[in-house]
């Protein structure tokens, strides 16, 4: 249907002839996502008629069509002006009942207008920086926020419940004052942990552990796993500060809730593989939101028959952690967004927690048997660690690099055991520990376990590489001390061009670890013989 018969029918506004007008129009676009330029001019000046249109008395049914029209135009991010308007955010919100009023009863209206009006909001709010603007001061949160706390009470339908925290995910990812109303004014942190319990299913059984309350077998349904992922989204959103400041006692009974609440999500899985690592990433994100000393509830739970104990602790949520990490190594692409959440999670509770960093530490980096290869070489989980040492994105790196740090209680030589001091060598540097030594963490302590293979292999290993090597011969043998001198002199003179060309700089390491550059005319001055030795070298052959 050409537009302009579509813009010339709700000009006159005719509520049936309308009705049939949209219908057929929305049937036409229903899968168009691009628009073309030349009638730009004429699906903005619809927009603003189907604005004014909503706004009048009209049955359900041509509510629904008329705000299908509009959803249908947002995707056009030429023509979101007329829905960027206080007033057109108003009237969308009012259809989607969640428009703020002070001690009024707010009018419910039809559950699909509901349904689409909050479709359109979470385009326009997702593609318009005004309508983001704007959305703070209508204070759609608000509105959103008293529907989700009836979710107990009322029977929403499923699609109008994941829309409400779709709609709050964007206004909390993108607006930062919303973000922080959300999370302090309306105390959005209890309200989310509450609508996660809830959506969830499930019963607490101790203090700080949950079970579902039905066939705990059974995956997590569909419906209930999207509605759970966007719950997590928005909690992402408001807790992102959180594990860098200091939290009273009452928000760490809050987050001690909320992070059994998420123990619960690591354990259980979804409909299907891949809605199940995402239900699972989800969850990670937020665990490494949440304060260090809360997630001792990661571990709380008894030992029951079938859990996995270590240290008299259940490790059961600590091994699906591992599991998710050893996953996320072998699919091998987004490395920084898959893995690094995941990375730093295990360290800093590894740091935090003894018993985790020593069933970490047992499950990466048993005592070594195998020296033959070098560290980054093979498919155990060390090797693919040790192989993002030298990974082109610096973030995944330094996280791989001090995972396995931690596990070696920051110790460098054992780190330089594991992982080789070529591969070391980054975070060595960067922690100003290239000299050897220890970092300042907290550890006990209790000895490094050598194997008798190790043991044997010690003296042979090549600490560079982390691998036996064969011997090679010496180049130096049978030179003069002339000869050495002058392959000395000519390695200085190498170096030095390539520095003055700053292909490289050169350094050094200070007596304190850290790198420092060098200076080649120290070298050189060095490398050169003094009278002195000249004159020990010449009565040296006056003897022979």
């Amino acid at each position: 249907m050409a537009l302009q018969t579509v813009l010339e029918t709700v000009e006159r506004g005719e509520q049936d002839t309308v009705l049939k007008v949209l219908q057929i129009y929305n049937q036409e676009k229903s899968q168009c996502f691009t628009f073309e330029d030349e009638e730009q001019e004429e699906r903005k000046k619809l927009a603003m008629l189907l604005i004014k249109f909503l706004e009048r008395e009209l049955q359900p049914s041509c509510q629904v069509t008329c705000l299908e029209s509009i959803r249908i135009l947002s995707r056009d991010k030429g023509c979101l002006g007329p829905f960027s308007t206080m007033e057109s955010l108003k009237t969308l919100a009012r259809h989607a009942g969640i428009d703020y009023m002070e001690e009024q009863i707010r009018e419910i209206p039809d559950l699909d207008v509901i349904l689409e009006a909050l479709k359109c909001l979470c385009n326009i709010v997702f593609s318009s920086h005004e309508a983001q603007e704007l959305a703070f001061e209508a204070r759609l949160v608000v509105g959103l926020t008293d529907r989700i706390k009836l979710y107990n009470e009322r029977n929403l339908p499923h699609d109008i419940k994941f829309f409400d925290l779709r709609l709050l995910f964007l206004l909390t990812a993108l607006r930062v004052d919303i973000r922080q109303q959300f999370a302090q004014e309306l105390r959005g942190i209890g309200l989310m942990t509450d609508t996660l319990e809830l959506t969830l299913g499930v019963k607490w059984i101790d203090p700080h552990e949950v079970a579902a309350e039905e066939n705990p077998a059974l995956p997590l349904p569909r419906q209930e796993a999207e509605r759970a992922m966007e719950v997590l989204k928005v909690l992402f959103n408001i807790t992102y500060d959180t594990s860098k400041r200091e939290v009273d006692e009452e928000d760490a009974a809050l987050y001690r809730h909320l992070s059994a609440l998420l123990r619960h999500c690591l354990m259980i899985s979804a409909d299907g593989e891949d809605r199940t690592e995402e239900f699972h990433s989800h969850t990670v994100n937020l665990l490494g939101n949440l304060p260090l000393k809360c997630l001792d509830v990661l571990l709380l739970p008894k030992v029951q028959p079938g859990s996995l104990e270590y240290m008299g602790v259940n490790m059961d949520a600590v091994n699906v952690l591992l599991d998710f990490l050893d996953r996320r190594l072998d699919r091998g692409h987004k490395l920084k967004e898959s893995l690094t959440p995941v990375l730093n999670l295990l360290t800093e509770s590894a740091r935090a927690h003894r018993q985790t960093r020593k069933f970490l530490k047992a499950k990466v980096l048993p005592p070594l048997r195998d020296v033959k290869n070098r560290p980054e070489v093979g498919n155990l989980l060390r090797n693919k660690l040790v192989r993002l040492m030298t990974h082109i994105d610096t973030d995944v790196k330094h996280c791989a690099a001090e995972f396995l740090f931690v596990l070696c209680k920051e110790s460098v030589a054992r780190f330089v055991k594991y992982t080789g001091y070529g591969n070391a060598a980054g975070l060595l540097a960067a922690r100003g520990l290239m000299a050897g030594g220890r970092a300042d963490g907290e550890y006990s302590e209790d000895e490094d376990t050598d194997t008798e293979e190790y043991k044997e292999a010690k003296p042979n290993i090549n600490p560079i590489t982390g691998r036996v090597e064969e011997k090679l011969p010496n180049p130096m043998e049978g030179m003069t001390e002339e000869q050495k001198e002058y392959e000395a002199m000519k390695l200085v003179n190498m170096f030095d061009k390539l520095s003055r060309q700053q292909v490289i700089q050169p350094m050094s390491v200070t007596p304190e670890g850290n790198l420092t550059a060098l200076d080649l005319a120290s070298i050189e001055d060095a490398v050169q013989p003094t009278d002195e030795d000249r004159a020990s070298h010449d009565s040296d052959l006056a003897l022979d």
